[in-house]
């Protein structure tokens, strides 16, 4: 009973300093959670490509959105790119992870695809080449993608698919669905896998649009609710150009209530009265 308590004035100093301490400490990891996202973000927006090609009777566009979850940034990624034969190269993906180490695992795999396509006609052996060197780099993650290859002077669109997402296709003339073609293991997950390659025509005027899965399942979508819903819009707004179309989905993608990013890639074909340029 000879213990004194302590004053008031006592413990609500010891109870300021504690809460400033601990305010200071969650305000600095927050920072540098932020620094990283936006570092993240940067390397991402400075990886993917600043154009994408086009030709007469063929428009492409391309929209990517970073969804925070908890201050988070994922990996997907698209690419665009002609190639010395005059064929045209497109891609898109999802890498593994969040934030910085997404960001450049990322642009490993794009990096890699440019490469491998100057030399392999094939966009199975594309495919198959970047994910044993992601192996051989011993990178630690995985990530899905389609690459494709397409023929300007045929329409022949030929692609591979590492455990991606199908596409969505639609015609002027009111057809409409998804891509059913097999895939292989998604990139990084055992060497020496084979990635069969499909054949489609891009015939007459529609669409044919690549996207990752953040753009169709969410908490509110599921994969197959997503792609519905993308099919259903595509086929009613087919006829439109292909930024018009790659706005359109990209704002359907904010009704999955994904946390996740979200690209999409289109390509308008058959485009009438268009000289190019």
């Amino acid at each position: 009973m000879t213990r004194r308590r302590p004053s008031r004035s006592a413990s609500s100093d010891e109870l300021l300093t504690t809460l400033h301490d601990l305010t200071s400490r969650a305000r600095r990891e927050v920072e540098l959670h932020q620094a990283r996202v936006e570092l993240a973000e940067a390397l991402q927006r400075e990886m993917l490509p600043s154009a994408l090609p086009s030709l007469p009777g063929l428009r492409s566009a391309a929209r990517y959105a970073p969804a925070r979850s908890g201050l988070d940034i994922g990996g997907d990624w698209y690419d665009g790119f002609a190639l010395p034969d005059g064929a045209l190269a497109f891609a898109v993906g999802d890498a593994q992870g969040h934030d910085v180490e997404a960001a450049a695992f990322m642009g490993q795999i794009r990096i890699a695809m440019r490469a491998f396509a100057l030399t392999a006609e094939d966009p199975g052996e594309v495919v198959s080449r970047t994910n044993d060197l992601l192996l051989a780099a011993d990178a630690g993650l995985l990530a899905t993608c389609t690459f494709a290859r397409l023929d300007p002077a045929t329409g022949e669109l030929r692609s591979a698919r590492a455990g991606h997402v199908a596409a969505v296709w639609a015609s002027a003339d009111g057809r409409a669905g998804t891509t059913d073609d097999r895939g292989g293991l998604p990139l990084g997950v055992q060497s020496g896998e084979e990635y069969p390659v499909t054949t489609r025509s891009l015939s007459g005027e529609g669409a044919f649009v690549l996207l990752t899965d953040g753009v169709v399942e969410g908490p509110s979508y599921s994969l197959d609710e997503g792609l519905d819903e993308v099919v259903r819009l595509v086929r009613s707004r087919v006829t439109e150009d292909a930024d018009a179309l790659a706005d359109a989905i990209m704002g359907a993608a904010e009704h999955t209530g994904h946390q996740d990013d979200a690209a999409v890639l289109v390509l308008r074909h058959g485009c009438p009265g268009d000289g190019g340029g």
